[in-house]
């Protein structure tokens, strides 16, 4: 960082992030950060939320994160909560997975049963 103009810059970008991750949004993405899930991999997949929210434009959808979900061995988890549905619990998340979950079920409404506790279970 060499000036005060640099500095703003770098406030201003991170600014939108922390307003992803504040908004009250129809939709919450709640990552599990508890230990067990950052050394999953919860971080790198928190970030892509971030990243890719603010990325398609998912202005009805708040990323944030929690402690521990209570299914270590599943980690890292991500919970999808949706006024007025059952929420959804994706497991075994991995980064690469999150542009696709944000485009179909977060924009269009349609949770990625594979990704799914239930098809992990099972």
């Amino acid at each position: 960082m060499k000036s005060l103009e640099e500095l703003a810059a770098i406030r201003n970008k991170m600014k939108d992030k922390v307003a992803l991750r504040e908004n009250n949004g129809d939709i919450r993405i709640v990552v599990g950060m508890a230990t067990c899930g950052i050394a999953a991999g919860a971080r790198p997949v928190l970030n892509a939320f971030v990243e890719e929210v603010s990325k398609q434009h998912a202005e009805n959808a708040t990323v944030t994160q929690t402690g521990c979900i209570g299914m270590c061995r599943l980690e890292p988890i991500v919970e999808i909560f949706e006024g007025g549905k059952e929420r959804v619990t994706y497991v075994k998340v991995k980064p690469a997975m999150v542009p696709r979950i944000v485009k179909e079920h977060i924009l269009g409404g349609h949770p990625i049963t594979e990704y799914t506790i239930g098809a992990v279970e099972k």
